[in-house]
């Protein structure tokens, strides 16, 4: 769960770093700066992106959000390349009970398709429909983190402003002015901290999400027409293998470029 791990790495060690500097923790907790900067941000995070904002972003955060994207194109190669064979043994229909058992609720449409006779172009075109959709909801939810890694900085100078102007009415209180300027740059702090350590590394690990989702059904489309037009099962191996990078390939799938790539990274 590099998120996570990541996220908490990076909380942790600004914190050490700001004790080694002699500092506190106490000395950064401000809850009226806190909830000025963050009550803001997700409102207007709402105002951007709907009622559901929050709810969504903290959906995302505590669940699958935060887990490393799967890597499942291998089985989905094992199984294409199994299905072709199988194909051109017994025929498309034959493939009709083994679309049932699969999980992969895409590839089990496509097969499906497939077995029903559908023209490949339609298929094709289905196919891709369903994929360029998935990438829009998922752009829709990369949004709301971009949105308040855009929003959260901007808001923290706001109310620091806010809290300066409250301090610059009692100038004819010197002992208390070095206190409260420090409490007023915690906005400003907080907003910053909120856009570099949450929001925007989150909104980059769900573009992850979305770049191997989208690899692994490009490989499927491909892998689908090829079942269809009755390309040789060891043909259809190797166009597949071609979607994964040669680290993840055995050397009998990548050759040579997989063991040397391997040895390099």
């Amino acid at each position: 769960m590099s998120a996570l791990v990541g996220i908490g790495m990076a909380i942790v060690l600004i914190i050490v770093g700001m004790i080694l500097k002699g500092g506190t923790i106490a000395s950064i907790i401000s809850p009226p700066a806190f909830v000025m900067v963050m009550g803001a941000t997700f409102g207007v995070m709402m105002a951007s992106s709907g009622m559901g904002t929050v709810g969504m972003m903290m959906k995302l955060s505590l669940g699958s959000g935060m887990k490393d994207p799967p890597e499942n194109r291998p089985e989905t190669i094992t199984t294409l390349v199994a299905f072709s064979e199988k194909a051109r043994r017994e025929g498309l229909l034959a493939l009709e009970a083994d679309a049932q058992e699969l999980e992969d609720e895409y590839l089990k449409k496509g097969i499906r398709l497939v077995v029903d006779g559908t023209d490949p172009e339609l298929v094709k075109d289905i196919l891709e429909t369903e994929l360029a959709q998935t990438e829009t909801r998922h752009r829709v939810n990369q949004q709301i983190f971009k949105n308040g890694g855009a929003f959260a900085p901007t808001i923290g100078i706001l109310a620091t402003v806010l809290s300066l102007i409250g301090v610059l009415k009692h100038l004819d209180q010197p002992d208390t002015l070095g206190p409260k300027i420090s409490a007023a740059f915690l906005a400003t702090f907080y907003g910053v901290a909120a856009a570099n350590v949450y929001f925007y590394p989150m909104g980059n690990h769900l573009a992850r999400h979305t770049a191997a989702e989208v690899a692994l059904k490009e490989l499927i489309i491909e892998g689908i027409l090829s079942i269809q037009s009755g390309d040789n099962p060891r043909v259809l191996a190797e166009k597949l293998w071609a979607f994964v990078p040669p680290a993840l390939r055995t050397p009998d799938e990548g050759g040579a470029g997989a063991d040397e790539e391997r040895a390099a990274a």
